[in-house]
């Protein structure tokens, strides 16, 4: 599944083509992801112009002059392509749709711009999901209200976190999964976080010092910014909006290298990796504590 740093990632590919443009034709082509696309989703968002581009937590959020807001979700296979008008454009508005090759068998949403770029919206698994919703409502949606503050944001401190981690009993990972605490964080990132900062995934989160929340927190701030600027991570799925891979994951200390040797200086120790929650947790046994 996607985190912070690739949505951001794509967020940021679609910025310069979307912001201030008008959607000259939305094509639906099929009836759901994972769940069923708004009513009249085509008809709502033709002629409307992208007021800006937005990310909240792992939600790409496309502000529209219409009053809503379109919300896209990429699921675990989700990928928005853009595709820059090739050749001339002909003099009558939509002419430049028929310079571009016919949609794929899982580009389910395209959205042609008015001056010839398409964006679109492919994913092999469904897993993904778009919705249309009002602006002024956004951040009471169930999907929204819920999400603690970004891990890039003023609001995510080490005051915050402590406050937040404090006589909680499960592991500090799982403290950190959860997206009432923080938003956007998953388990690469978590991973590389704690390693960094010399934490087990499996100590109770109540039992983490404030001076050990005072390294961690900006540990997690660097960790997403250096992957941002990677342009994230790519295990399986994820590309950048023109298919570039990611490639972050040749940073990895942690994440993905069981049995290599630890990275941290004068260690003696290797990479273990055990399951919590049904997710895979890598970590040096050695010199996280």
């Amino acid at each position: 599944m996607p985190e912070l740093p690739e949505v951001e990632t794509v967020r940021r590919g679609l910025e310069p083509v979307m912001t201030g443009a008008v959607i000259a034709r939305a094509d639906i082509r099929r009836p759901d992801l994972r769940w069923p696309f708004p009513e009249n989703m085509s008809a709502r968002l033709t002629d409307a112009t992208v007021l800006r581009l937005r990310r909240r937590s792992k939600y790409i959020l496309c502000d529209l002059d219409t009053g809503e807001t379109l919300l896209i979700h990429l699921g675990m296979s989700g990928r928005m392509i853009i595709t820059p008008l090739t050749g001339e454009r002909g003099d009558m508005l939509g002419d430049f749709h028929h310079l571009h090759d016919a949609p794929a068998k899982h580009d389910h949403v395209v959205l042609d711009m008015i001056d010839g770029t398409r964006i679109t919206f492919n994913d092999t698994r469904r897993f993904g999901a778009m919705d249309l919703i009002p602006t002024d409502e956004l951040d009471s949606h169930k999907l929204i209200a819920h999400l603690g503050p970004e891990p890039l944001g003023n609001e995510f401190s080490a005051s915050y976190l402590a406050e937040k981690l404090r006589d909680k009993k499960s592991p500090i990972k799982s403290a950190l999964l959860d997206q009432r605490i923080v938003s956007g964080l998953g388990n690469i990132y978590v991973c590389e976080s704690l390693w960094r900062a010399g934490i087990s995934p499996t100590r109770l989160s109540g039992q983490v010092s404030r001076k050990r929340i005072d390294i961690l927190t900006p540990i997690i701030r660097d960790v997403l910014t250096e992957a941002i600027a990677a342009g994230g991570s790519s295990l399986k799925d994820h590309r950048q909006t023109n298919g570039d891979l990611g490639y972050f994951q040749h940073s990895f200390a942690a994440y993905g290298r069981e049995g290599d040797k630890c990275r941290t200086p004068d260690c003696i120790g290797s990479i273990e990796r055990i399951v919590q929650a049904g997710r895979s947790t890598f970590f040096c046994a050695t010199c996280q504590k």
